[in-house]
């Protein structure tokens, strides 16, 4: 009973912070600068709180329709956060068009090399074609994925010019894929696997709604405000020093 109340207070508390991060990205105006996080939140939402839930409801959790619904829907949400990575590469490389062409022939090429992967293990398993490639191909996007965050947050450590917001907003999403990505491994090390498969349960909606609060933080806040405190306040202090010695 405890454990149910607490898994659909998580999933709720989710949906609530979706709609009001779109709300307030409506309100304000901003799901134009940040276009793609206004249509992933969206398609979060649509998907996952209101699609899901109606095949929930009509079917039952323990039905074929509801497992299969499930986990084709999760690919298209991942296939939707490969495109937000995607974007945010192009806006931390906007000013670079030369090093774009590269990004954007590493982009294509990593997104092929998964698609690959995972048709090589349909083709070994062809029996498996749900449990082989629909959800062998989601997690190679989620590593993936993880990978080019990684990637894009140290080059992000490269570039002059990149504010706060968008560091956080690359944040967010890692914290996104991160705890997943850590769950499918831990999955493949544990011999029973079901102490790790029944942590999903839990560790997608709390990684989600981590990387909702981050967002909504660095959205909600104007550009010179996000950060964090102590080094806004330390470089500062520098600025004025260096003024006052002029």
């Amino acid at each position: 009973m405890l454990d149910a109340l607490a898994r659909y207070g998580i999933y709720y508390l989710v949906y609530f912070l979706e709609v009001v991060l779109l709300a307030f990205m409506v309100w304000r105006g901003h799901w134009r600068r940040w276009k793609g996080i206004f249509l992933y939140v969206a398609s979060l939402l649509a998907i996952d709180g209101i699609a899901r839930s109606y095949v929930l409801a009509r079917y039952g959790f323990s039905s074929h329709e509801y497992a299969y619904f499930f986990w084709l829907t999760d690919v298209l949400l991942v296939l939707a956060a490969f495109l937000l990575v995607c974007a945010l590469w192009r806006q931390v490389c906007r000013h670079e068009a030369y090093l774009w062409r590269h990004v954007r022939f590493l982009l294509g090429s990593v997104f092929v090399l998964a698609l690959g992967i995972s048709w090589l293990s349909l083709h070994r398993h062809f029996q498996s074609l749900f449990s082989r490639f629909i959800i062998e191909f989601q997690q190679n996007l989620y590593f993936t994925c993880l990978i080019l965050l990684t990637l894009l947050y140290f080059l992000m450590q490269k570039i002059e010019g990149v504010d706060d917001e968008l560091t956080l907003l690359v944040c967010g999403l890692g914290i996104q894929f991160a705890g997943p990505a850590a769950n499918f491994a831990l999955v493949y090390l544990t011999p029973g696997r079901f102490y790790a498969s029944s942590l999903y349960t839990y560790l997608g909606p709390l990684c989600t709604l981590g990387m909702l609060l981050i967002w909504f933080y660095a959205i909600t806040q104007s550009p010179k405000a996000v950060g964090f405190p102590g080094i806004d306040r330390k470089a500062t202090d520098l600025a004025e020093a260096a003024t006052r010695e002029i």
